[in-house]
């Protein structure tokens, strides 16, 4: 992409950062502050550690819905445009929810595209428009990232007493990601496969 060309009206290329504050960063990213919520501060770090993990992914899922909703061509055009849109929206929502969640428990919740580009584990789609067989994929890939890492951190709150992070990882981010990988792989040949109850395979 070609740079910009605006300037201001001193003639400063706009590409020159805002002065800094006097007062800098009031809380750091890697600090925590005690809220009253009778949680231990060890295990309030550590949800926070985790739920920034999943907030970076999920925020990296919820962009690669929309990429794929703009970029959607071809014959399932019109349905496609319309699910991936609507999955975007849910994955909005959570992303709400994980973030209201790191500051009740005293943290400061990611943000910015640079520093979600940074922490996720997704790996990052190409800037072109893929087809539809290769979006699909994709989003499934991305959804499994999340469901692993989410399966594990809601047992690590559990088990650290975090109820309220478990709940919100179980409720709403794991359902939410197992109904949004349904619907995408009945898209997909050979994604769902039929199991032997009796034999388990």
């Amino acid at each position: 992409m070609k740079s910009t060309t605006i300037t201001r009206e001193d003639r400063t290329p706009r590409k020159v950062p805002p002065p800094a504050s006097s007062t800098g960063e009031v809380q750091g990213f890697e600090h925590v502050q005690r809220t009253p919520i009778a949680l231990d501060a060890g295990s309030a770090l550590s949800s926070v550690e985790s739920l920034q993990q999943l907030m970076a992914d999920t925020i990296t899922l919820r962009d690669l819905y929309k990429k794929h909703h703009w970029q959607a061509a071809g014959p399932t055009f019109y349905m496609f445009h319309l699910l991936f849109d609507k999955h975007a929206s849910e994955q909005s929502t959570l992303v709400d929810l994980l973030a209201e969640r790191v500051q009740t428990l005293g943290g400061v919740s990611i943000a910015m595209a640079a520093d979600v580009a940074e922490v996720t584990l997704i790996p990052r789609a190409p800037s072109g428009r893929e087809d539809t067989a290769a979006q699909l994929e994709r989003l499934l890939h991305a959804h499994e990232v999340i469901l692993l890492e989410s399966r594990a951190m809601a047992r690590a709150a559990s088990e650290a007493g975090d109820v309220g992070t478990d709940d919100i990882i179980v409720s709403n981010v794991i359902r939410i990601g197992e109904l949004q990988t349904w619907f995408l792989a009945q898209h997909v040949p050979g994604r769902v496969i039929e199991i032997d109850a009796e034999r388990g395979a």
